[in-house]
């Protein structure tokens, strides 16, 4: 007879296979990256398998994490995840942060971090208990407004972004907690929220919630952070249709931003200066226009297969190893690696939204749902903007670029999902449909009373007897 470890093992199996895979092409990218080191003058050391050591030991301690708590949440996640991370840490050590040699430094800890965060968060919110944070409303709120108030007193502007000490971007939290403190509101007033009055919105119940999100934004524009204004405006909206089902929202929201981003463009000069370059960049080749031309140039020389590891030169695209990292992925390895990055990418984000629509609760929808379109607006900025089909906004690549809150807030928001893939504990459906058979019973038992008393009346008729 199978025990429970072996009941739990099995379970898992097909994330088991999927992160096998994933780990076997992080292998042979890895040993590319190491056949660069002799080409270039470098010597191949021991020490340099060090962290392929750590970047395995860490998926592998993950996994088997979920497997010895009998977690049955997705599968899927985890294999993608871990994948895209890897190919990130590759292609950060090509762009020339990190190096072979300094990849054992205390930047490759991040992964590890990054998915202990999400193994925890995931245990940790699985059999409903996410459900708690819903209870947490006006902390989410609050919480974001004081870092934001941190940021704005103690920060310290570099190349157009705001920064915390150590150079940390501590607004990349907000992508988290304001999707709970979304979520969370809408779920306690989900039915007056759903109520419109023809084509008026129920604007004494969303008062509040615009009111903190009119602060929030006021913020961050006031440190020209214009990306992270539009990846969270789009998912306030996301999460207002998706909670509420009335479309009033998407289409007022949409008119807003429209005027709103008109009138922003026309305020500040920075938000000009990135259209101005995206519409036409030769009119500053040396200026404005350089990071956009240099990026196009590096994808232009990967053509259809690209440069190879040892060939390219991705150290003359600017901001290779954050902003503009999938134009060095596009150089080394063409159109082909690229249309597999991207084909990675749809994977995970649609496997986000379908977790999103299984949810068991409201809560539970609205949350994904966020996470998911906070992720998938970061992704089509950042892709969108290195191709030149949208203007520059210093978004990052999720799970790719560089950048250690971006990376650490990605994995947390992932383990949200994975606790809200695990569904409701087996105890509060039992206790739910328990009820329900002692009414069937007695209804039965109606049905049955007439039947049996009409018989004996019959058997004793008098008609019988003469």
């Amino acid at each position: 007879m199978p025990t429970r470890r072996e009941d739990a093992w099995r379970l898992r199996a097909p994330e088991r296979q999927l992160l096998l895979g994933a780990l076997l092409i992080a292998l042979l990218g890895y040993l590319m990256l190491l056949g660069t080191g002799p080409r270039q003058g470098l010597a191949v050391r021991f020490s340099a398998l060090m962290p392929l050591v750590v970047v395995f030991g860490a998926c592998v301690s993950a996994h088997l994490l979920l497997v010895l708590a009998r977690f049955r949440g997705d599968q899927l996640v985890l294999p993608v995840a871990a994948l895209l991370s890897a190919v990130g840490l590759i292609a950060q050590a090509r762009a020339g942060l990190y190096g072979v040699e300094s990849l054992s430094g205390s930047k490759l800890l991040l992964l590890p971090l990054g998915l202990a965060l999400m193994v925890g968060l995931a245990l940790a919110g699985r059999h409903g208990r996410y459900r708690l944070a819903a209870r947490a409303t006006w902390l989410w709120a609050g919480l974001s407004l004081l870092l934001m108030a941190l940021v704005l007193v103690t920060g310290q502007r570099y190349r157009g972004a705001v920064y915390g000490l150590g150079f940390i971007t501590p607004t990349e939290l907000l992508k988290l907690t304001m999707v709970l403190f979304t979520a969370a509101y809408i779920d306690r007033h989900l039915k007056p929220l759903s109520r419109w009055r023809g084509w008026l919105p129920p604007l004494r119940r969303l008062w509040p919630l615009l009111l903190v999100w009119a602060l929030l934004l006021t913020m961050l524009l006031l440190q020209r952070d214009l990306g992270l204004v539009l990846i969270l405006a789009l998912m306030l909206l996301a999460v207002l249709a998706a909670g509420t089902r009335h479309p009033g929202y998407l289409l007022y929201g949409l008119a807003v931003a429209g005027v709103a981003g008109a009138a922003l463009l026309g305020l500040f000069s920075h938000g000009q200066r990135r259209v101005e370059a995206w519409l036409n960049p030769f009119a500053d080749p040396t200026g404005a226009g350089w990071q956009v031309l240099q990026g196009l140039s590096g994808m232009y020389a990967g053509g259809l297969w690209g440069e190879g590891f040892s060939e390219a030169r991705p150290r003359y695209t600017p901001i290779a190893e954050s902003d503009l990292i999938y134009a060095v992925w596009a150089e080394e390895l063409g159109f082909a690696g690229s249309l597999l990055l991207l084909l990675l990418f749809a994977v995970l984000l649609t496997r986000l939204l379908t977790l999103a629509a299984r949810a068991r609760t409201p809560f539970g929808l609205m949350a994904a749902t966020g996470v998911a379109t906070v992720l998938s607006v970061q992704t089509v900025l950042n892709i969108g903007g290195v191709t030149k089909a949208l203007p520059l906004t210093g978004i990052t690549l999720p799970l790719i670029s560089h950048g250690g809150s971006s990376l650490l807030t990605v994995f947390a928001s992932l383990g949200l999902v994975l606790a809200i893939s695990d569904g409701e504990p087996v105890k509060a459906r039992a206790q739910v449909s328990a009820p329900k058979a002692p009414k069937a019973a007695k209804a039965a038992k109606a049905t049955k009373s007439p039947k049996t008393s009409k018989a004996p009346k019959v058997a004793k008729s008098p008609r019988k007897g003469r």
